[in-house]
């Protein structure tokens, strides 16, 4: 039995102190239109736990849009001029490279068969979301949810009704980051806590006031969970226990970077 397993195996009156990082396994392949509130539920009983108030339930953006039916079928997908020029450049899919080109309402670079842009939600990464990992079928892609903070909400509010518990949650989704190698999960979609911990105006151990320490907790606890999930063990639900977040309505779009401030735009 691996640690993580063991966890797992443990009920409510032998968990240890601290923060816990609970992989909620055996969930099973997301279609359009499941509960997920109660494909969360089934795989917290599966664990042999029960929700409690304080816990942060971390789902993959994966099961979400899934459930939300946004997986696109490529041949249904007539490219462009752009995205055929594109495709033929750097050997991609020209199918796939419309659907990005459609999820994009900026485009920041394109080159190397790479396309970074913005999303219609203002998240800046790497082809608008659309990824073919971890979807059943040669011909298909999954997009973003529409709207990652609803979802959130709508399954925050869900458990809070069947489970009796206050809780927050987090969509997660993978993504890179500039100047260094790796993707790491960051949260999408944010209801029930604070996306963002905000030190300004604190005193540091010296007794210095602090001016710009706004720690991004969401985020860090999105990448945190995926230690715990891999890419391929098929875990989209992750329990998150101990962690003293502030209870908030909160959201994602709280995370993302004013454009005013954006010194590399």
């Amino acid at each position: 039995m691996t640690p993580s397993d063991a966890h797992s195996a443990e009920t409510d009156e032998t968990e240890p102190a601290g923060i816990r990082i609970i992989p909620l396994r055996g969930a099973p392949e997301a279609q359009s239109g499941d509960d997920i509130a109660a494909m969360a539920l089934a795989a917290v009983a599966r664990s042999n736990l029960r929700l409690q108030d304080g816990d942060i339930l971390v789902v993959t953006q994966k099961l979400v849009s899934k459930a939300e039916g946004l997986l696109v079928d490529l041949n249904t997908i007539e490219p462009s001029d752009l995205a055929l020029r594109y495709a033929q450049q750097w050997g991609r899919d020209p199918r796939q490279v419309e659907v990005v080109l459609r999820e994009s309402v900026r485009i920041v670079r394109m080159d190397r068969g790479l396309i970074i842009s913005q999303t219609r939600h203002g998240f800046v990464c790497a082809n608008a979301g659309v990824d073919a990992s971890n979807v059943p079928g040669e011909d298909i892609v999954c997009l973003l949810p529409r709207d990652p903070d609803a979802s959130a909400e709508r399954l925050r509010a869900a458990l809070a009704r069947q489970a009796g518990a206050e809780l927050a949650i987090i969509i997660s989704d993978s993504f890179g980051r500039p100047w260094r190698q790796g993707i790491v999960n960051v949260a999408l979609g944010v209801a029930g806590m604070a996306p963002l911990a905000d030190y300004r105006g604190q005193p540091d151990d010296f007794g210095r006031i602090m001016n710009s320490s706004v720690m991004a907790v969401a985020d860090e606890i999105a990448s945190a969970t995926e230690l715990a999930t891999g890419k391929v063990e098929r875990t989209p639900f992750v329990l998150v226990r101990g962690y003293p977040y502030q209870r908030a309505a909160g959201s994602g779009a709280q995370i993302l970077m004013d454009p005013a401030a954006d010194l590399f735009r």
